[in-house]
Parts: structure tokens; sequence; C-alpha cells
């Protein structure tokens, strides 16, 4: 069987572990070999897989977008595991969804791809690990703002399930989503000063209008605006969740979903 085959497979797999041994009880986690084995392997294996994808360049494919996601969100929780014992809690809900990721990239991992005009060195290489820096962390910060919203909602009916009692609490869970998307802020703040950089010694230009850039900016604009009622009026649990979802929605039509319609929808149909 072909290597383009089974490596993108065996990536997958390799979330598997992972993904049953987040739900083990909550405090065996902490110190759990298991759970940090089958972690390691978890980042591991799509990190391997959309570094040799990227071994002769880096791609511009919806699939290869979105193992570079998966990877740098597995990654991006594994530190937040290190860093912070409520975030080990967050495990239930983003081992999941990076295997959903990972399903997806392995569908469509064979979508024709538009070739990448501009040589990927200096200012290109930073703009691309801010950019994927920044979705790992609104990704994070959405899920812990969705831990927020499914313990809220279990606490209001009184119905606590299999699943809440797994997740962070409901103050932790906003520390933690504010928290990354603080950290968001910074990193697609530079991102949108390298991009701007990367315009001006590509083409000239201060600033370059498409869709990426517009749903970035709004983006940024929502994220900050989301710190700055936080600080200013406490906002947080359902409210700042919602509005906290809206930014990573965003941000998913701005790196995913445009690689989406331009080499999946127009590049299939064309």
């Amino acid at each position: 069987m072909p290597a383009y085959v089974v490596l993108p497979a065996v990536a997958l797999i390799a979330l598997v572990p992972a993904t049953l041994a987040v739900f083990r009880p909550p405090a065996a986690r902490q110190r759990d070999v298991v759970f940090w084995a089958t972690l390691a392997v978890a980042i591991a294996g799509p990190t391997a897989w959309a570094a040799s994808l990227a071994d002769e360049g880096w791609r511009t494919g919806f699939g290869f977008a979105l193992w570079v996601a998966v990877a740098a969100t597995a990654a991006a929780y594994g530190l937040l595991a290190l860093t912070d014992r409520s975030g080990v809690r967050l495990g239930p809900l983003v081992l999941p969804y990076l295997l959903v990721m990972a399903v997806l990239a392995l569908t469509w991992g064979h979508a024709p791809e538009r070739p990448l005009r501009a040589a990927v060195s200096g200012w290109l290489w930073i703009h691309i690990a801010v950019a994927v820096a920044t979705y790992a962390l609104v990704g994070l910060a959405a899920i812990a703002a969705l831990a927020v919203v499914l313990q809220e909602t279990a606490l209001r009916w009184k119905r606590p399930t299999d699943l809440t009692r797994r997740l962070p609490a409901v103050s932790d869970g906003d520390r933690i989503a504010f928290r990354a998307l603080g950290a968001a802020a910074v990193v697609l703040g530079v991102g949108l000063l390298t991009g701007i950089a990367l315009d001006i010694a590509t083409t000239g230009r201060w600033f370059h209008v498409d869709h990426k850039t517009v749903l970035s900016l709004a983006a940024f604009v929502v994220i900050v605006g989301l710190l700055a009622a936080h600080a200013r009026w406490g906002l947080r649990g359902r409210r700042g969740a919602r509005a906290l979802l809206v930014a990573w929605l965003l941000l998913t039509l701005a790196y995913p979903g445009v690689k989406f319609v331009t080499d999946v929808l127009i590049g299939g149909g064309g």
C-alpha cells in the first residue's frame, strides 16, 4: 500500500489512544503515565505527517491546512496540560475535536491544491507560524468556552452528566478561555503586522484586501473587544462563550475555510 495512504491513516490512528485515555477518571489523568504517553503519540503522529508533507515546501491544500491545525492544537493542548491542572480536564472535548478534524483531513487529503506563488522564506515563514499558532490558541479558547456552556447548562438544570463531571469547573473554564484568548490576541496582532510586512516585501503595497485579511481583522476586533469587555465588565459565562465561538468561527473561515472553497469547491469543480 502506498505511503501517502498509510502515513495519514497512521497519523489519524495516533489520536485514538489519547481520545480514549482522556475519558479515564479526571484525578487519574493528572499523574497518569498512560495519559501522557498517549498524548505524546497524539502530538507526534499528526506533526510528523504534516512535517513530511511540507518537506518539499509549504503546501496550500485544504487537507494539509487541517493536518497543521490538528498538530498545532494538539501541541497547544499538551502545553496547557503541562502548565495548568484544570487544562487537562479539557481533554474530553479537545481530543474528539482533533479526531474529527483528522478524519476530514484524511478525507480531503487528495483535493487539488493551488500553487503557492511566493517563495517560503523570511516574513512568510513568520506569518505562517503566527497564523497557525493563533488558530490553535483560539481553538483551545473556544473549546474552554464550550466547556463553560456545558457546565452552566448542567448546573442550571441540576443534571450533571458523565461528560460535565470530567470537564473543568465554570471558573476554571473561563480562566483558561480568556488566557488563551489573550495569547491569541498577541499572536494574531503579530500575524497582521507580518502580513503587512509580507505585502510590502512582495507587492510593494501596505495592505492587501482579500477574504482572509477581512476575516482575520474581524476576528482580531472580536477578540480584543472580548478581552476589553472581560476586563471592564467581567464578561464571562455563556455570553462570553458565544462571542468567543464567533471569533473561532471567523478564524476557521479565514484559514481552512478559504482553502476549502478555493481548493475543494472551486478546484474540484474546475
